[in-house]
């Protein structure tokens, strides 16, 4: 009998997993989607007040995970890796410390954590998870956009059909969504602050749709 025959279930399985270090040596520059916006110089010599602020949290790791949210064990091996529980109410978010999740579909879950730490991250989660789970890392191909100020809700109500009221809209809350002719997954952080997820490709043209719409309010750049 083969040595494969052999393997344990869990064996074969870790065999067969493709796992590779997504990380780019040091001597490569890590750019986010924003990159040729220079958004350091802009945030210098731009204006310090204004109804929007606009802020880009770059070059984090984007972990897509499916799994059975019915499933204790999977709860269980996720709070260990992350230290964090998965939202399990429909349209929710958890978050501590620089990780945060937020609720996709009834088993899938989109995890943002440092980019420095996505490669170890998805490492643990080989060692702890059991069953059967999908761990999808696309870091790099999306971005994360901070809109805040006494006027985001007014700049926000022009891009998406979404009710955006607090009592409809929580803190913590998590909708996928159209966002000017594009699509986004929006998480409100603050009564008046909000995160995007929006894709790479995507990410130019939202930022200058975003300077547009805000010229009523005035927009400060936040680095």
């Amino acid at each position: 009998m083969s040595d494969l025959n052999t393997m344990t279930a869990a064996e074969s399985a870790a065999t067969k997993a493709a796992v590779m270090d997504q990380l780019p040596s040091s001597e490569i520059e890590g750019q986010s989607p924003l990159h040729h916006a220079d958004l350091l110089s802009l945030a210098t010599q731009g204006p310090s007040t204004g109804g929007i602020h606009f802020r880009e949290h770059k070059l984090l790791g984007h972990l897509t995970l499916r799994c059975n949210a019915e499933n204790a064990d999977q709860l269980a091996a996720v709070e260990r890796v992350l230290g964090v529980g998965l939202p399990i109410q429909p349209l929710t978010s958890n978050e501590s410390g620089d990780y945060s999740i937020r609720w996709l579909s009834p088993d899938e879950w989109l995890i943002l954590v440092p980019g420095l730490e996505a490669f170890e991250i998805e490492t643990k989660f080989r060692d702890e998870m059991p069953g059967h789970y999908s761990l999808v890392n696309s870091s790099g191909g999306s971005t994360v956009l901070e809109l805040s100020g006494e006027n985001v809700v007014e700049l926000l109500q022009k891009a998406t059909p979404i009710d955006l009221h607090l009592k409809a809209f929580p803190v913590g809350k998590v909708v996928s969504t159209l966002f000017a002719k594009s699509t986004t997954t929006m998480r409100r952080t603050g009564e008046q602050r909000f995160e995007l997820v929006v894709r790479r490709s995507f990410s130019d043209y939202i930022w200058l749709w975003i300077q547009d719409a805000s010229l009523e309010y005035g927009l400060v750049i936040e680095a």
